[in-house]
Formats: C-alpha cells, sequence, structure tokens
C-alpha cells in the first residue's frame, strides 16, 4: 500500500478531501521522522516502537568479488510491532496455515493438525521462577 492508497482510504472514511487528509498523514509522518532524529525513539501505544540505533561498524564482503570492505558505523530505524499488530499477523499465520491444511485435504494428503494452544513455556533452573519461593 502507498501513501496515496492511504491517504484515499482515510479519505474516503472520514470524509475529508484528500488534498486535507493528506497534509495531515504527511504532518504525522515529519512529527514521526522529527522525533525519532530528536529524541532516537517513539512509541505509538496500540501500533509499536520506533527507535533509532547505532549500527557498529563491521567488516563484510562483496558478494560480487569476495572482497573484504569496511562498512562503518550508522544509524539505524529499528520498529517493534506491539502487542495488538503481533497478534493480528499471528491471527494472519493461523488462517494462513489452516487454508494449506484445507487445501493438502482437497488434494488427498494426509496432514497433522497443528496444537489448539501452543505447548507451555518450560521453565529451567531454582523454583524461584513466578514469585515461588525453594523448598
Amino acid at each position: 500500500m502507498t501513501k496515496k492508497e492511504i491517504v484515499k482510504t482515510i479519505s474516503e472514511e472520514i470524509g475529508l478531501t484528500q488534498l486535507k487528509t493528506k497534509e495531515i498523514v504527511q504532518k504525522t509522518f515529519d512529527a514521526i521522522v522529527e522525533t525519532l532524529v530528536e529524541d532516537h525513539r517513539i512509541e505509538l501505544r496500540n501500533f509499536g516502537v520506533f527507535e533509532v540505533k547505532r549500527r557498529a561498524a563491521r567488516k563484510a564482503r562483496n558478494p560480487r568479488t569476495g572482497e573484504k570492505v569496511f562498512v562503518p558505523e550508522k544509524f539505524v530505524v529499528t520498529f517493534k510491532p506491539g502487542k495488538e499488530m503481533e497478534e493480528r499477523v499471528r491471527e494472519l499465520e493461523r488462517r494462513a496455515n489452516e487454508a494449506a491444511r484445507q487445501q493438502a485435504l482437497q488434494n488427498g494428503q494426509v496432514v497433522d493438525s497443528p496444537p489448539a494452544t501452543p505447548p507451555p513455556h518450560e521453565t529451567h533452573g531454582s523454583a524461584t521462577s513466578y514469585g515461588q519461593s525453594p523448598g
């Protein structure tokens, strides 16, 4: 999806002109960039966190020539999705897996169904995990 398509969708949903909506969307993006430049971090609740991090200098290899090259340190923007976004993407994955399973069944292939819920996390180490006292 492009910025133009985002503007069109929002414009239709809220009843503003595309020109005014484009201005609002652009101002939002500008504010995000400006905050990243000044504060190196912006947290958007229920969406995620953008953060500027320093990537250390490193030695790399030119894939065409095999020659070793030095890559200087640089700043990069990272994004960590929020819980809501993570869950919606996981749901997309579950639907895709179910569709593939249904397709395999229609093709006469034997399919093991995945567990309904993921297995619980195993704890290793002392009994002091999760606030329990030892002994």
